[in-house]
């Protein structure tokens, strides 16, 4: 099967784009996570807000290990981001083919980008659970990828798989919103040729905004599931590598929904939806904003790089021949 120029630009400039803004905003990324799991794991707020976060890691003179996990988070979201994309974009180019329709409606776009997200959960899955231990391990007391990883079985490098699969109706919701939006305001642009639409880009200030609009719906309507992923996978072992019994009943989605409901009651599942919220939306606002920005230069580079390609593949042939 021949592979797909367009969907590769839309991978590479989408990996490109969550490579800069994970490595942008990992401090945030960091405090966000360790906030989350700290009311979890003692059931005190210690941290009353992201700042507390910072205010330790500034007066404990360990302000480099916000950083700590950032190798392992990019490398997870370079492939998540890559093998969503690609398989967003092509699943969908095929989808418009086959149907022979014009455009996604928006019922079918939800169903193709939740398809693209679980291939994306299930590639990455023990790459997330690494970088989410990292995290939230004491400052500057975080393990490397290997290290990590080895602490516990395979099994354990998926926790979390459950809600991730299901998560992936975040990013379908996200980018269906955001393709919609962005068809909406591409509308008034009538001196791009229609066959040419899928080059068509929006201005950086639009693509933020959008990005950011997109995101925050994404955010609230999942995020009782997202704190329930991170719960699970900042369980930590004890010095003997076992756990209690508590411990491995939060290793269920069960386990810690209990938990959650019966020390903070159905205001819990929302407990850090600010936090979530500021980090994500950034996060996926500057991606796409990113992404849209270097996409063009994309897809120019990829076809440069054809052309160079059948051209000197076709040189080859001519010296080869009698």
């Amino acid at each position: 099967m021949a592979l797909d120029l367009e969907s590769l630009s839309e991978a590479t400039s989408g990996a490109i784009g969550s490579l800069l803004s994970t490595t942008i905003l990992y401090p945030l990324d960091t405090c966000k996570t360790k906030y989350q799991a700290e009311v979890r794991a003692h059931g005190q707020q210690k941290y009353r807000n992201l700042l507390d976060v910072l205010r330790e890691a500034i007066s404990t003179h360990q302000v480099l290990s916000l950083y700590q996990g950032l190798g392992t988070k990019n490398l997870q979201s370079f492939i998540a981001q890559f093998v969503y994309f690609y398989g967003y974009s092509y699943v969908k180019r095929l989808y418009l083919v086959r149907s022979g329709a014009k455009r996604i409606g928006t019922t079918a776009n939800l169903v193709l980008a939740a398809a693209a997200g679980a291939c994306t959960a299930i590639v990455t899955q023990p790459l997330d659970t690494a970088s989410s231990r990292m995290q939230t391990s004491a400052f500057g007391k975080s393990k490397g990828l290997w290290k990590t990883l080895a602490e516990g079985t395979w099994s354990d490098a998926f926790d979390g798989l459950g809600i991730s699969l299901l998560l992936t109706s975040n990013p379908a919701i996200q980018y269906t919103v955001f393709d919609q939006l962005k068809q909406r305001l591409l509308k008034g642009k009538h001196n791009i040729a229609r066959n040419d639409s899928s080059q068509e880009t929006l201005s950086a200030f639009s693509a933020f905004l959008v990005g950011a609009i997109s995101k925050s719906i994404a955010t609230f309507l999942t995020y009782p599931a997202i704190r329930c992923k991170v719960m699970i996978q900042a369980v930590d072992s004890n010095d003997d590598g076992t756990k209690t019994a508590q411990q491995k009943s939060r290793k269920t989605v069960p386990g810690v929904i209990y938990a959650i409901w019966k020390s903070e009651g159905v205001p819990g599942f929302f407990k850090g939806l600010h936090a979530q919220i500021l980090k994500t939306v950034l996060s996926s606002a500057v991606l796409l904003m990113i992404k849209e920005k270097i996409s063009a230069t994309t897809w120019v580079l990829i076809l440069a790089t054809r052309r160079y390609l059948l051209l000197t593949r076709g040189r080859q042939k001519k010296s080869k021949a009698p």
